[in-house]
């Protein structure tokens, strides 16, 4: 049994949730956000919040029982608090700028990478080696992480890169003679 999915996802004031057949909508201070519950799961609106339940008992309802309940959280949480994540940009002149729409990198490439910040997004550079993403949608704001990382991961010799805050990067020892 699940038992992150057995809990009902309380809704707190100042939220509005509503479920239309497998959709779950949520309105908060922050914005509004959906989510599309995969058939497998029933998704009913109760007074403790919104439970979900497997449809049958099958090894995949099972499996998405605790993540559909995790993504409704999620959604929750977003429209309440909202979702961040830091980046922390090391090496001799690596560093980041918001310029407009768009975050300009120099990774230490022959030209600068110019990346388009997406709608839903905010991106700020409070320091030249720090990059701060900020959004409702924790998926979207993940995956533009993961995005601008992917430009320059760290490398396990001097630890030049782009890594997350609190990220630990494994590291080797050089070439001997």
């Amino acid at each position: 049994m699940s038992r992150i999915g057995k809990r009902a996802v309380s809704v707190p004031s100042g939220v509005t949730a509503n479920v239309e057949g497998q959709t779950v909508k949520v309105k908060g201070p922050k914005g509004a956000l959906q989510f599309v519950v995969h058939d497998d799961i029933v998704v009913k609106m109760d007074k403790d919040g919104v439970t979900l339940a497997p449809r049958h008992e099958t090894n995949r309802a099972r499996a998405l029982w605790g993540t559909s309940r995790t993504r409704v959280a999620n959604l929750v949480s977003g429209v309440t608090k909202g979702f961040e994540e830091r980046l922390e940009i090391t090496g001799v002149g690596y560093r980041a700028a918001v310029q407009g729409k768009n975050l300009q990198l120099q990774l230490g490439y022959s030209h600068d990478v110019v990346y388009p910040i997406p709608e839903g997004i905010a991106i700020t550079a409070p320091k030249p080696t720090e990059i701060l993403i900020v959004g409702i949608d924790k998926q979207k704001v993940g995956q533009v992480a993961a995005e601008i990382r992917s430009f320059r991961p760290p490398e396990p010799y001097k630890g030049k890169g782009v890594k997350y805050q609190g990220e630990y990067i494994f590291r080797k020892e050089g070439k001997k003679k």
